[in-house]
């Protein structure tokens, strides 16, 4: 509920500080007297469009801040603003201040947060009606939500809404995979083509570097030759052997002199001998290869532009081939089960739809029964607010299938019929503005035990009614304020004579300078109010006996 409103510099306010109780809250005054400066501050902290012409003349900035608590946690307010980051305590403070340059700051205890998302937790706090007001319960776009807070289904809500999920996740799943299979069944020829293809070109990992590393041998195989050609002449016709073999002979000779001194040399000698040989084997052999693989240099040459080929044409490199010939495995195979899996899923579709459908319709049901309990409440309270002639009836029709959503299938719009033979009409367009109040009432009397909530504004929504039929009002408005803080703007004295808190509003000229005042009145204060209503500017004994007995039966 609103526990404080301070206003500063709007329009004819220059300081003013409220406290507020819970109970029916009226304020009256004379017309043009400032009430309406006290919405409109209020609708500053509810997120209201702030602009400029609300302050007061010849000062620099507006500020408006107002105190808040909320007893219910489930409220979604709480739920937005731990979305948002902000950290709320027990109470709650808004403060909007606005520069005449148009620049304003919005704070949420201390925590500053833009004009889109106060307007979003405003309407969780405060409900504003009005005569002409279009919003709330006015507007049909809310009709659906309001009857399922009124019905209390919440277990099959949650049903539906689950099961419209599942059934929109499938639904998804489905038109992803018909999409890519359709896409497959177009590149089926081509896929084909490439596997065959590249199971033809039998593309080895490595291959490439290989490939470049024998041409690079290729290209240098003269010179390769001729290195080891000059090595072979080098060596081979050369006695060198036999003069290894000589000095072998001779140092034999003289390890028999010297008991194998040098017998270590011999042994060199030896390996040398033995080396040699085998160094020119190994120039022959490698000369015989150079021969072999020079005849090769085309069909590597061929072999890498094939390769290459492939690769540009895949846009992946030679190595990657293989796996791309994986892949295209794959999506053949895939295109093959494709069909089967496509068709598990029309199935898994089908079932989730019928599900959602069968949910859709109990709670469908469940709205009927809500909406017969609500229109009869409706109507109850109608009678007593003069309007026993008139009909209000909940009308819930199935829309088609492209607007279904996690609420059902379900459009909600209250309809009512001012007079017998009318024809039932949407609620903000049929009723005038002095029964449109009074549906309203009759439909925040009901609601109310149900809402979120838990301060209500009401904007001379006793405009036009008087005697028995404002007495009612008054009467509802009172039982209403017993679940709900009520704010009311009214000039009923019948109406007024029911409040918890009555606030009067004055406009006053001091100094050449007209200014808006608020007073919260006593007893005694309250009664005079009251006989100022009934009788005018001057008030008679008879009109405060007249106030006196109104409020002795308020």
């Amino acid at each position: 509920m609103l526990k404080s409103l301070s206003i500063r510099n709007v329009v004819l306010i220059d300081k003013l500080d409220l406290d507020f109780t819970s109970g029916l809250n009226v304020f009256s005054g004379e017309t043009g007297a400032g009430k309406s400066i006290l919405l409109d501050s209020l609708g500053l902290i509810l997120g209201n469009r702030a602009e400029t012409g609300l302050i007061r003349q010849g000062a620099d900035k507006l500020t408006v801040s107002g105190s808040f608590e909320i007893a219910d946690k489930d409220n979604p307010f709480f739920k937005i603003c731990a979305e948002n980051d902000l950290e709320i305590d027990d109470e709650i403070i808004i403060k909007r201040s606005l520069s005449t340059d148009g620049k304003g700051k919005i704070f949420l205890n201390d925590q500053p947060i833009t004009a889109r998302l106060l307007k979003e937790l405003g309407s969780y706090l405060v409900e504003v009606h009005g005569q002409f007001d279009n919003q709330g319960l006015l507007n049909p776009a809310t009709h659906l939500q309001v009857l399922d807070s009124f019905g209390g289904y919440d277990e099959e809500l949650e049903k539906t809404a689950s099961a419209y999920r599942k059934y929109q996740d499938l639904s998804k799943k489905l038109n992803q995979a018909q999409a890519a299979f359709n896409e497959a069944v177009k590149e089926e020829d081509n896929l084909r083509h490439w596997v065959d293809e590249l199971e033809k070109a039998k593309v080895k990992k490595g291959e490439e570097e290989e490939l470049n590393r024998k041409r690079t041998e290729l290209m240098h195989a003269e010179k390769i030759m001729e290195g080891l050609n000059t090595a072979y002449s080098s060596l081979h016709g050369r006695d060198i052997g036999s003069l290894i073999q000589k000095a072998q002979g001779a140092l034999s000779k003289i390890n028999g002199l010297t008991d194998g001194k040098y017998e270590e040399i011999e042994k060199s000698l030896d390996s040398a001998l033995i080396e040699l040989d085998e160094a020119v084997s190994l120039i022959e052999q490698a000369s015989q290869d150079i021969n072999i693989t020079s005849g090769e240099a085309d069909s590597i040459e061929e072999r890498l532009f094939a390769l290459k080929a492939l690769s540009r044409k895949h846009q992946v490199g030679i190595d990657e081939l293989p796996e791309v010939l994986l892949k295209f495995k794959g999506e053949l195979a895939a295109l093959d089960k494709g069909g089967e899996d496509i068709a598990d899923l029309h199935k898994a579709v089908n079932l989730a739809r019928e599900e959602y459908v069968k949910s859709a319709e109990k709670l469908s049901e469940l709205r009927k029964k809500a909406a017969s309990s609500l229109d009869t409440a409706v109507m109850g309270e109608l009678a007593p607010l003069k309007m026993e002639k008139a009909k209000f009836v909940t009308e819930i029709n199935k829309t088609d299938e492209g607007e279904w959503s996690e609420r059902g299938f379900d459009r909600v719009c209250f309809t009512v019929a001012t007079n017998p033979g009318s024809p039932q009409g949407a609620l903000n367009k049929i009723a005038s503005g002095g029964e449109l109040s009074r549906f309203m009432l009759a439909l925040k009397v009901n609601l109310a035990q149900k809402s979120s909530i838990e301060t209500l504004v009401f904007d001379e929504v006793d405009s036009g009614i008087g005697g028995a039929t404002a007495q009612a009002v008054g009467e509802r408005l009172a039982r209403l304020a017993k679940k709900v803080q009520v704010l009311l703007v009214t000039h009923s004295p019948q109406v007024a004579s029911f409040s918890d808190e009555h606030f009067k509003v004055l406009k006053q000229t001091e100094n050449g300078i007209t200014l808006t005042k608020v007073y919260r009145l006593s007893a005694a204060e309250k009664k005079e109010e009251i006989a100022r209503m009934l009788s005018g500017e001057k008030i008679t004994d008879a009109a405060r006996a007249a106030a006196e007995a109104l409020i002795a039966n308020g």
